[in-house]
This record gives structure tokens, C-alpha cells and sequence, in this order.
């Protein structure tokens, strides 16, 4: 079984992400908040070592997270 760095909501949400979506349409398609998106994100940085949005999305493609 694969383990991952990365939990499955985050995961969802820098796919979404990847896809050109904000933060306030990936709240909107998960249904939850802005807040709980971007909460998610921050821990994403923090897990991938990423400098923002784009650097974590490519260090989670990189990885094979997404």
C-alpha cells in the first residue's frame, strides 16, 4: 500500500488547483469553507516544503502526490 505525504483532501484540493481553480470555487465544489481550503493548502506547504500554490502543486505532481 503506497503511503502518501499528502492527506486525500489535500490532495483534492492541489488537483484542483492544478486545474486553475481558487480557492473560493474549490471551497464551492467540496463544500466547505474558504477557510478550510486554504487551511489545507498551508499544511500542504508546510508537508511539501513549498514556497506557495504553484511550487506545491509541481512538488506534489514531482512526487507522484497528484
Amino acid at each position: 500500500m503506497p503511503r502518501f505525504l499528502l492527506t486525500p483532501r489535500q490532495r483534492e484540493c492541489l488537483k484542483l488547483a492544478q486545474q486553475g481553480k481558487t480557492a473560493v470555487q474549490i471551497a464551492d465544489l467540496l463544500g466547505i469553507s474558504e477557510h478550510t481550503v486554504n487551511s489545507y493548502f498551508s499544511d500542504a506547504y508546510r508537508r511539501l516544503n513549498a514556497r506557495n500554490r504553484t511550487h506545491a502543486v509541481a512538488e506534489a505532481v514531482r512526487l507522484g502526490e497528484i
